[in-house]
């Protein structure tokens, strides 16, 4: 009686590290709530708790996602899965599948994150888990965006932006206008994209998500500078700069970077542009991720033609050409070449027209959505 006593204090003690750690992450103290889903983890065990284990493994998936650390959250999520299998917990394992595909498309892997996806799908739709269906929306539209697809995934956006709001899902109706605003962004469509960001950011700020409207100021600050209002741009980048610094964020401050840079450079700051691209690239190679490093090649390559280093420019165009061709990128390919186009004379956007994008350039500097 006594030890049965002992155990239950003992996994008592550990739900509530784990439900501490938990309220931590819904504040977006990520770094610290990190700290504490492993003590959970440890004892969990201990006492050899499996559906413990699948909760922390889970979580610390996440949490290394969303701070850029995705080898470790590659691994986590694989373990979980593992785990689910031997246990038949099917939705757990849908869950970490879809965990193990946004790790693999933030490093460009966007087709094996589609393949997952797509997987899990099929589990959320034989339990009827219309939440499930939702998110794997959500997150094939974004694998679908990095491909280059904007079109299809802005529709798939909005599929999954009225899925989330039909089940009242507040978190995912944000997140689902913040991929809007995004695809929109891409797309040529600026105002829409203005638009869908604040609508986004009143709801993360009513719902105290630190996260969500860090992540809202950035796309602000992004259509504003799609706008040409340089100003506002600079005021929401400076506002997300702060909270993704208290969260601990290395992703989306990396774009946060590459978004100031790109407004710098459109007003001649060239110098500052490429201090900013420097920054993000150093993160951007932490992460892994192959999209950003092109972005900021892009940008490093714009500027050094702007500042007649002919050579210069073309190494790091050529560079941003072949890695989106490796990667398949399509957006960031017509990029790359369009640039190139312009630097052998005569400015050629067509590959923008074919894939769907009411962008037009006319001459450097490019304001890059």
């Amino acid at each position: 009686m006594k030890q049965s006593l002992k155990n239950s204090e003992h996994s008592l003690v550990i739900d509530n590290i784990l439900s501490d750690a938990e309220k931590l992450r819904e504040k977006s103290f990520y770094l610290q709530s990190l700290r504490l889903f492993k003590k959970a983890l440890q004892g969990y065990i201990d006492t050899r708790d499996q559906h413990g284990i699948l909760n922390c493994m889970h979580s610390l998936g996440d949490i290394y996602r969303m701070v850029g650390n995705f080898s470790l959250a590659l691994k986590s999520y694989k373990d979980t899965i593992e785990l689910a299998k031997k246990i038949k917990d099917s939705i757990r394992v849908a869950d970490s599948r879809i965990g193990l595909a946004l790790a693999l498309r933030a490093q460009g892997k966007w087709k094996e994150s589609i393949n997952l996806i797509r997987e899990s799908r099929k589990t959320y739709q034989k339990k009827g888990d219309l939440q499930g269906i939702a998110f794997t929306l959500w997150a094939e539209a974004g694998a679908l965006r990095i491909k280059g697809d904007a079109v299809n995934a802005l529709n798939i956006f909005k599929e999954s932006y009225k899925l989330f709001k039909s089940i009242k899902d507040v978190q995912g109706t944000g997140y689902c206008l913040c991929g809007l605003g995004g695809t929109s962004r891409i797309v040529g469509r600026f105002k829409d994209s203005l638009n869908y960001y604040i609508s986004a950011n009143r709801l993360f700020s009513a719902n105290k998500d630190k996260f969500g409207i860090a992540y809202s100021y950035c796309g602000i600050g992004n259509a504003y500078r799609m706008m040409k209002d340089y100003k506002n741009a600079f005021t929401y980048f400076s506002k997300a700069t702060r909270l993704y610094k208290k969260i601990g964020d290395r992703v989306s401050y990396s774009y946060t970077l590459w978004g100031l840079a790109m407004t710098h450079k459109m007003i001649g700051n060239y110098k500052r542009a490429g201090n900013y691209l420097v920054r993000a690239m150093l993160l951007f190679k932490k992460t892994k991720d192959p999209r950003g490093l092109i972005y900021c090649k892009l940008g490093l390559g714009e500027i050094a033609l702007l500042n007649h280093k002919n050579n210069t420019a073309r190494k790091y165009l050529s560079a941003s050409l072949l890695e989106s061709i490796n990667n398949d990128f399509a957006i960031e390919k017509c990029h790359a070449a369009t640039i190139l186009s312009l630097m052998n004379g005569k400015i050629n956007g067509r590959c923008y027209n074919r894939l769907g994008l009411k962008l037009r350039f006319q001459g450097l500097p490019l304001n890059i959505p």
